[in-house]
């Protein structure tokens, strides 16, 4: 058995050897920390599928903007899209990211 030294110490020792996973995580964070990318995250989250027009039309900003921020969750690997004819529907494929957004907003 461990004392509380040893495993802080273990602990101290895998947070130290593993700065990656940390940035990781905060690139996540960074992600989806805009009111608009969350509300994008939030609302794929409850409906399960959007295009950008749909987006759009919930965020009240322009086409163009709106797809900026699609961009930048893509990027992050959050969200996915699919072409279905002319349009393309996207959905949140990060696990974490529908973890934090059941938490935060409690659902």
């Amino acid at each position: 058995m461990l004392d509380m030294k040893e495993e802080r110490a273990i602990i101290m020792e895998t947070i130290n050897t593993n700065p990656r996973l940390f940035e990781k995580k905060a690139d996540i964070l960074k992600a989806i920390s805009n009111p608009s990318r969350l509300c994008i995250v939030h609302s794929l989250y409850l409906n399960g599928v959007c295009n950008v027009s749909q987006m759009q039309n919930c965020l009240d900003k322009a086409q163009s903007t709106v797809s900026q921020h699609v961009s930048k969750l893509k990027a992050a690997n959050i969200i996915s899209g699919e072409r279905k004819g002319k349009e393309i529907y996207y959905s949140l494929k990060n696990e974490e990211v529908k973890k934090i957004v059941a938490i935060f907003f409690k659902e």
